[in-house]
Parts: structure tokens; C-alpha cells; sequence
């Protein structure tokens, strides 16, 4: 995206305000001195970590598209799912029946309370490297989709999970490429993009094409985090195995193990589904995975907490597992 000398200088005289004064001290109408893509770009930019983000895929009563921000209070990320190759479905598709106003007005409700509202590709539904899709074209398709209706990003949930086995690297290579079209088409510090890999994926010792290590060694630094997916796996259900030391079936593929690998704390966000019904396995009951989050936070990591999804995870939830290691 072009931006004027005009739109950056107010962008950066801004940013200088608020870095010289705490955020409860600067008044909203600190933008209303700047055009809409100068307010547009800040109401984007990337947040620091901890990131807590809830993704929706689920029809909830009386409501289309997102909840009200009293509903998911705690969280700072809520993530409609999913864009698909064919398009939008669920909730990405109730996003766009939404009239333009109404999306605006949802969009600042959001804005004003540091939620960041996202999308997700694929899910378990689309097997983009099985179907030989492009992945330059989906990028561009999927990069515009994001532009024309005004989230703040968009989340990479691959789960072409026969590509990954194959370990002829195809899989690595396609979300390499992917991402690096994804990051031309939505600028960092403008656009979020995350990937939500399964834990397994980021193991140094069994994927043949090199796994999510090498996806995160080629292009994570165009990835602003991972919402890592600890389920689903028969695995990470203590706090043990979730932080320090993963099964043999898994191996070095708890928090601190790929850590050690060399993707950074601030990046990894611990991935758990609200409640029992919502993954095969891999439940953790809020209050206990609070002591987890308790426990990685005094040692260094910061990265926050997913989870899969709303409303069996929401205001309550989070609020719980947040505890006294991320009071709000």
C-alpha cells in the first residue's frame, strides 16, 4: 500500500505522542487529526505479545458474524473462520453479508477495545497442496479479500496434513511461497498474519520436507505469530508435556522444546479447544491450564493463549486461564 509523506508523517507524529505518554492517558481524539488510512493503518498495527486469540466458526445464536466485545472481553484477537479456495464460509461468509456500515461499526466497537478481528484460511476443510492449488493466486485472492473487507489480518490454518506426510518437502514449499505473496499483498505493521501449525509439525526429527522449523526459518519473520495447535494429537494434556517434555511420539515438540529450536517465546501462542467437545483430544480444564500459563510466564514466555472456539471459550474463560499471570 502507497503511503503519502503526509499519511506517514502523521502516522509517526502520533506514534511519538503515545509513546510519550502512557495509554490511559491519551485521549481518544489522539486521531482525530489524521485522514482514514493513517487511522486505518494504526487501528491495524501489529499488537505486541501476549496474544489472546479465539477463533469462531460456530453459529451462535441471534448473532451474525462476530459478538459483542462485552461477550469476549480478555481476549485480543477474535478470528472468523474460515476463507476457503472456493471462498467464505460460516462466519467469514456472515461477515460479508453484513452491510458496509455495520462492519464499520462493529470493526471501531473492536478497535476501541484492542480486539484485532481476523480471518482463517483452510481449516481441516481445504488440502490446498493435495489439490495443487496455487499458491501465489491464492495468496493474491485471499490478500484481497482481507483489504475488501477491512480486518486486520488473516490466519493461516494449513492442515493438509497427507502433503505433510509425504516428507518430499511440497507441503514446506507451498506455505513458504504462500506466505511470502501474503506478506507482499498485506504489509507488516499494517496486516497481521499468523499460522496456526499442529505442535507435531514443529518436531526436528520427523518430517522429511523439514516441518514448520523450516517454514519458521524461511519465512517467520513475516509471520507475526503461531496460535500452535496442543491437541488433537493424543499428547500435552499435563503441564508437564505441554511446556518441558512432549511424548516420544512427538518428540521436542512441547512450548520450551521449540523453543529451543529456535522460534522465538513471544511467538508462540498455546493453542487449547474451550471444552472437551470441541477437539478429539488434548483438553485442558481452564483453572488447570491456568497453572500452565502460570508456570511458562516465570519462565521467560510470554506469547498468550488461543483457543478453539467461541462461545464454548469466552469472557470467563479466558478470564480464568489468564489468572494471575496475565490479570487484566
Amino acid at each position: 500500500m502507497h503511503i503519502s509523506f503526509k499519511h506517514l508523517f502523521s502516522v509517526i507524529a502520533l506514534l511519538f505522542a503515545v509513546s510519550s505518554n502512557s495509554v490511559e492517558s491519551t485521549p481518544v481524539s489522539a486521531l482525530d487529526g489524521l485522514d482514514h488510512q493513517a487511522r486505518s493503518i494504526l487501528a491495524r498495527a501489529t499488537p505486541a505479545a501476549p496474544h489472546f486469540a479465539l477463533y469462531s466458526d460456530k453459529g451462535t445464536s441471534g448473532i451474525t458474524g462476530p459478538p459483542p466485545t462485552s461477550q469476549i472481553q480478555g481476549w485480543n484477537v477474535f478470528i472468523l473462520s474460515f476463507l476457503l479456495l472456493e471462498g467464505a464460509w460460516d462466519k467469514a461468509e456472515e461477515w460479508t453479508q453484513l452491510s458496509a456500515s455495520q462492519r464499520s461499526s462493529l470493526k471501531s466497537q473492536y478497535a476501541a477495545a484492542g480486539i484485532k478481528l481476523m480471518v482463517s484460511a483452510f481449516g481441516s476443510t481445504d488440502v490446498p497442496t493435495s489439490t495443487n492449488a496455487d499458491p501465489v493466486a491464492t495468496a493474491n485472492t485471499m490478500a484481497a479479500w482481507v483489504k475488501q473487507f477491512q480486518l486486520d489480518g488473516i490466519d493461516v490454518d494449513y492442515e493438509d496434513f497427507n502433503a505433510f506426510d509425504a516428507g518430499d518437502g511440497r507441503a514446506e514449499q507451498w506455505l513458504i511461497t504462500f506466505t511470502q505473496q501474503l506478506r507482499n499483498q498485506l504489509p507488516a505493521g499494517q496486516f497481521i498474519i499468523t499460522h496456526a501449525p499442529v505442535a507435531p509439525w514443529f518436531s526436528p526429527n520427523i518430517w522429511g520436507g523439514g516441518g514448520y522449523l523450516r517454514v519458521h526459518q524461511s519465512v517467520g519473520s513475516l509471520i507475526d505469530w503461531y496460535n500452535v495447535q496442543f491437541y488433537n494429537q493424543n499428547d500435552y494434556t499435563t503441564c508437564t508435556s505441554l511446556l518441558t517434555t512432549s511424548s516420544s511420539q512427538w518428540p521436542q515438540t512441547a512450548l520450551f522444546q521449540i523453543i529451543a529450536s529456535g522460534v522465538p517465546a513471544s511467538k508462540l501462542v498455546i493453542g487449547k479447544p474451550a471444552n472437551q467437545g470441541d477437539a478429539s483430544n488434548g483438553y485442558v480444564a481452564p483453572a488447570t491450564l491456568a497453572g500452565c500459563v502460570s508456570q511458562a510466564k516465570a519462565k521467560g514466555w510470554n506469547g498468550g493463549v488461543m483457543s478453539w472456539e467461541f462461545p464454548d471459550a469466552a469472557a470467563s474463560w479466558i478470564q480464568t486461564v489468564r489468572g494471575s499471570a496475565f490479570p487484566e
